[in-house]
């Protein structure tokens, strides 16, 4: 992995402002509101022992820039200190709105990134109750993370202290912020090392973790996967694997939650080559499901959470070669459904389908949700801010939605609209894979009644995370290209079971 994942921990304010603890700070964070005029937005007898330690006056300090700071959501006024007082170099005014967990994640990560790529020690006093702590101590790390292959010292990273009243979220915040850290350091490793041996190979390495376990299937033990196979068969240098990572708590009577991620890890659109070229240099992204599924486990185990969880990752290369399909192409899915290939660009239903079919024979699922950046149609209908959520049971999307409002991964119920099935027929299988006839468009949509066609009675979600598993800018809490979105979806929506 690229670089260390910033260390949180909680201290006392007063003590560590005051240098009684030995603990150093370099930066300081104090919350500001604007209603009707701008004030920090800490008690009294706290701004006082600021200012005393510090020999400032905030409010001098606030009446000097006057209008050029608003005080609105996440806007910084950076007030450098002279000396060496306590080792702090910077106190930062920050907008924090209405305290709400958006805005305090909005305000966290304009601090994470006004610290990026250093050692600072930032201290925060901007939240006000323990779920504010976590989103904003999550969106702070999420806001500092950076990636490079340059040859050189790895940038340095930094740590975010917190108040000693919200240490009972310090535990969860970590694993929040290491399973989408690493989910991003995945996603954002170049395709010529990012491999689905590769890929395989650091899922290992979480077998380590106290009732985890891992299993990989490669060459013939893929015989019963037609559409891995079909897609992946057409790089002969990187074949597809198959990997299956459980976490079994001791509970033994705890829901079962299986979880199949889309892995392709470079997308040529095979035979059917996508066009124009330059949309395949984000293509190393299109393992993004795969990588959120691992992580949502790791997660899910760091936690000791008492549900059961299962990924299947389907890994493969959709590469442009003698052995790629052909659109024509009729394949036998896990399980025997067969499906006619109309364009090998459309290559994550053929994998997902595989997985979705063992997990219905082989896992008992009583949830079976699939994660996917599947369709260009999703992210045309909600942009790059909301993942496309497709499934029938009203409760669990509303579970799913409400979560993903807290957490900052947003999803939208999108409609199964059952007229549009009859476009996945064929003449020469059981189905066609890209639901071309009668023009209906809906690419998302028909995609997911594809895709429920394999998961028999279960409950089933697909996640369509086209859009926000990749950003094309760098800001807030996401860097330019992958996001990790989905971790902390997942991992949150399983506390709530």
């Amino acid at each position: 992995m690229n670089r260390q994942i910033p260390k949180i921990s909680s201290a006392d304010f007063s003590a560590l402002i005051s240098g009684k603890k030995k603990k150093e700070i370099t930066h300081l964070a104090l919350p500001v509101t604007n209603n009707d005029g701008i004030e920090i937005a800490v008690s009294q007898s706290l701004k006082r022992e600021i200012e005393k330690t510090f020999k400032i006056s905030l409010t001098d300090e606030l009446a000097k820039v006057g209008p050029a700071f608003t005080g609105k959501v996440a806007e910084i006024l950076e007030i450098p200190l002279l000396g060496d007082e306590k080792k702090v170099s910077r106190i930062y005014c920050v907008g924090i709105g209405e305290r709400s967990p958006q805005d305090l994640r909005k305000a966290g990560a304009a601090l994470g990134r006004k610290v990026k790529a250093s050692n600072a020690q930032l201290l925060t006093l901007c939240p006000s109750d323990e779920s504010n702590a976590l989103t904003h101590l999550v969106a702070m790390a999420l806001g500092s993370y950076s990636w490079s292959e340059k040859s050189g010292p790895q940038p340095e990273t930094p740590s975010f202290l917190i108040s000693d009243s919200y240490r009972r979220v310090l535990k969860k915040a970590e694993v929040l912020i290491s399973g989408t850290w690493r989910t991003r350091d995945l996603v954002h490793t170049p395709a010529n090392i990012a491999t689905p041996e590769w890929i395989s190979g650091q899922a290992k390495r979480f077998g380590k973790i106290p009732n985890v376990s891992i299993k990989v299937l490669s060459g013939q033990g893929l015989r019963e996967f037609g559409g891995l196979k079909a897609v992946g068969n057409s790089s002969t240098v990187h074949p597809p694997r198959f990997v299956r990572v459980s976490y079994q708590p001791k509970a033994r009577t705890s829901p079962h939650v299986v979880l199949v991620g889309k892995g392709i890890t470079f997308d040529t659109g095979g035979v059917s080559l996508k066009r124009p070229y330059d949309v395949m240099m984000g293509m190393k992204s299109d393992m993004s499901g795969a990588a959120a599924a691992l992580m949502t486990v790791v997660s899910a185990a760091e936690l000791k959470l008492p549900v059961r969880v299962t990924a299947l990752l389907m890994l493969a290369e959709n590469a442009l070669s003698g052995t790629s399909q052909r659109p024509s192409d009729v394949i036998k899915h896990y399980g025997g459904t067969t499906v006619e290939v109309i364009n090998t660009d459309a290559e994550g239903r053929l994998v997902l389908a595989d997985g979705l079919a063992y997990a219905d024979k082989h896992l008992d699922p009583d949830y079976l949700i699939d994660i996917a950046t599947l369709t260009g149609a999703a992210t045309l209908g909600l942009s790059r801010y909301y993942g496309a959520m497709y499934t029938r049971d009203e409760k669990l999307a509303k579970n799913l939605n409400r979560v993903g409002d807290f957490i900052g991964e947003r999803v939208w119920h999108m409609p199964l609209v059952d007229d549009y099935s009859i476009a996945l027929e064929s003449d020469v299988a059981d189905f066609n894979h890209t639901a071309d006839k009668f023009a209906f468009q809906g690419g998302s949509i028909t995609a997911a009644l594809f895709l429920e066609k394999f998961v028999g009675k279960r409950r089933w979600v697909h996640l369509d995370i086209a859009g926000p598993a990749r950003s094309e800018n760098d800001a807030g809490e996401n860097p330019k290209g992958g996001t990790g979105f989905g971790v902390r979806l997942l991992t949150e929506w399983l506390t709530t079971l």
